[in-house]
């Protein structure tokens, strides 16, 4: 019997009878405010606990011999799609004119109708089937001069279609995937896939090559949660006047690892811009570069989640500093208005 009331005595809880228990409606509206309070703050600490967060980690770039993607999806309001091109070099000097890979363009109308279609290594099939080859450059440079300059008959199709074209304010969407090497280069876009004298009867001279266009989505690899491409919807017109314009990129090897251990390769970038205004004295043809650097830094972004404990500690500290805080809170209301009645009972007595 001692025991039982020694182990009675350690209770920190103690029970009050019921008949000495006093409820009030200020206690019944200071608990449903705290029940309120808690219930808000038990689902906020839940979303907290589920919700993961990323953690960076640095480290030396290890990779070598793999190839780098590059999605784009680009937009030219100004240009037919028979005279762009994307090309491609890299510092190993490694030169592809209009890249067969998997690119295609869509031609569209002035209001940005699509109108058609065309795979673009069927493009260079057909409008390059007889002009290049690596050991006889100058052999098919010369060829192609007595071609524009004779004026055959596939010339003269070629500008009048480019021509009418123009007049019809026909535009050009380029999108796809470029696989290149893991190695600093540029690509660009331009009027360069064309012979230089069936470019100069279509426009006349390069400052009538208007190169404005729309970055609808520029990225170096598949897209992870939070990703920031910074070209993304770029928008650059030009009225009345030409030029070269300029982006360098530097890319960031990226990691992103997610909560169910899955890794995904891939990478982020920074980028600078550069216009550069043509004049008629230009030998050269207006052109969008977008001109590339690696890191050697690697960057690896992990999933992770708050732990269980973590979870039970920070929600018994708000719900027990939430009920201690209304249970001082009633008590103050009690007082209160014991404090407002008892003087108007008195002056009743007397």
């Amino acid at each position: 019997m001692g025991v039982k009331q020694a182990i009675r005595s350690l209770d920190a809880f103690p029970r009050a009878e019921e008949h000495l228990l006093q409820k009030t409606q200020s206690g019944a509206l200071v608990s449903i405010v705290g029940l309120v309070i808690m219930a808000t703050l038990f689902l906020h600490e839940l979303r907290y606990y589920v919700t993961t967060y990323t953690v960076h980690q640095m480290s030396v770039d290890l990779k070598r011999g793999e190839t780098l993607p590059i999605h784009i999806n680009m937009t030219f309001p100004s240009l037919p799609c028979d005279v762009l091109s994307v090309d491609a070099i890299d510092m190993s000097g490694k030169h592809e004119v209009d890249l067969d890979t998997n690119i295609w363009k869509l031609r569209l109308n002035t209001y940005g109708h699509i109108i058609g279609t065309e795979y673009l290594s069927d493009l260079v099939e057909k409008e390059h089937e007889n002009k290049h080859d690596d050991n006889k450059e100058h052999h098919d440079d010369s060829h192609e001069k007595l071609n524009a300059l004779g004026f055959d008959q596939a010339a003269e199709d070629m500008i009048k279609k480019v021509k009418q074209a123009l007049e019809n304010g026909e535009g050009c969407r380029v999108y796809g995937v470029l696989d290149v090497q893991r190695v600093a280069g540029n690509f660009h876009i331009s009027v360069h896939g064309l012979n230089i004298y069936v470019a100069q009867m279509i426009f006349g001279s390069s400052t009538h090559v208007n190169v404005s266009h729309v970055i609808h989505d520029l990225s170096f690899g598949p897209k992870y949660p939070g990703i920031h491409n910074p070209l993304d919807e770029t928008v650059r017109m030009l009225h009345k006047t030409s030029g070269t314009f300029k982006y360098y990129i530097k890319i960031v090897p990226t990691e992103y690892r997610y909560i169910s251990k899955e890794v995904l390769p891939t990478n982020q970038f920074s980028v600078t811009e550069y216009f550069s205004p043509m004049n008629e004295f230009d030998r050269t043809w207006p052109a969008v570069y977008f001109l590339y650097d690696l890191s050697p830094i690697t960057v690896t972004i992990k999933e992770e989640r708050r732990s269980f404990l973590h979870f039970i500690t920070r929600l018994c500290a708000v719900l027990g500093g939430t009920f201690a805080l209304t249970g001082l809170l009633d008590r103050w209301m009690y007082r209160f208005i014991e404090a407002l009645t008892k003087p108007s009972s008195r002056s009743v007595v007397r």
